[in-house]
């Protein structure tokens, strides 16, 4: 059993990391391809319509929750058959060729230079969100629960044997990227419970805690003279 558990509220951010590699896929392969930037250029566009998919794909999964996983399994597939259906049409415009006619206005050609930009905008965005958020932290000990915040570290403790945590996953999608979900924590005599959104691989948190909590209220039993 680990000596202590970081208990971590992280922003939405971190759920666009699927966009961010495949920005860094696209600015790696174009780097290095010396065709035309233009409709000719299969690889490039087929980059442009994957990055737009993946990308809107994230920007769903921040603005809505998927509180099922059949809505989910749903979403999936709506999202597998358009973007199958104009890669599709776009490698192969024979066909359907009226389809493909149509389809061929919608050309998003982006360069090499574009990915690196988002890859770098995003990708320090993100590391910049994460160590902020490590900045108001929880920690839980075997006899106690610690609350550190601001940039001095600030310190609230807090008496373990009293905790009590609650565990929900109110989107599927969001535990599906990085099993994440909202804890929260029952402290003692505090009138308010501290909610915390966003934990990273929450049910290894929760396992840890339970089995932390377990031991020690063995310990304060066994101290008191209860079997």
């Amino acid at each position: 059993m680990p000596s202590r558990i970081l208990l971590i509220s992280y922003p939405k951010i971190v759920f666009l990391y699927p966009a961010l590699i495949v920005s860094l896929i696209a600015a790696i392969y174009l780097s290095f391809d010396q065709r035309p930037l233009d409709a000719s250029n299969t690889p490039a566009v087929v980059f442009g319509i994957v990055f737009l998919g993946v990308l809107a794909t994230n920007l769903v999964v921040l603005a809505m929750d998927f509180p099922r996983t059949t809505l989910l399994a749903v979403f999936f597939l709506v999202v597998a058959i358009v973007l199958g259906a104009i890669l599709l049409f776009v490698l192969r415009p024979e066909y359907l060729p009226w389809v493909a006619g149509v389809l061929r206005r919608f050309q998003p050609l982006a360069n090499a230079t574009f990915y690196w930009a988002f890859f770098v905008i995003l990708g320090a965005t993100t590391v910049a969100a994460i160590i902020a958020a490590h900045f108001d932290r929880w920690e839980a000990r075997p006899n106690q629960l610690l609350h550190y915040k601001g940039l001095w570290g600030d310190l609230d403790r807090f008496p373990a044997p009293s905790l009590r945590v609650e565990k929900e996953l109110n989107d599927v999608f969001e535990y599906f990227l990085l099993q994440s979900g909202r804890m929260i924590l029952h402290i003692g005599n505090e009138r308010r419970a501290v909610v915390l959104e966003n934990v990273l691989f929450i049910r290894k948190k929760e396992e840890a805690l339970t089995r932390m909590l377990g031991k020690l209220h063995v310990a304060v039993r066994g101290s008191q003279g209860v079997p």
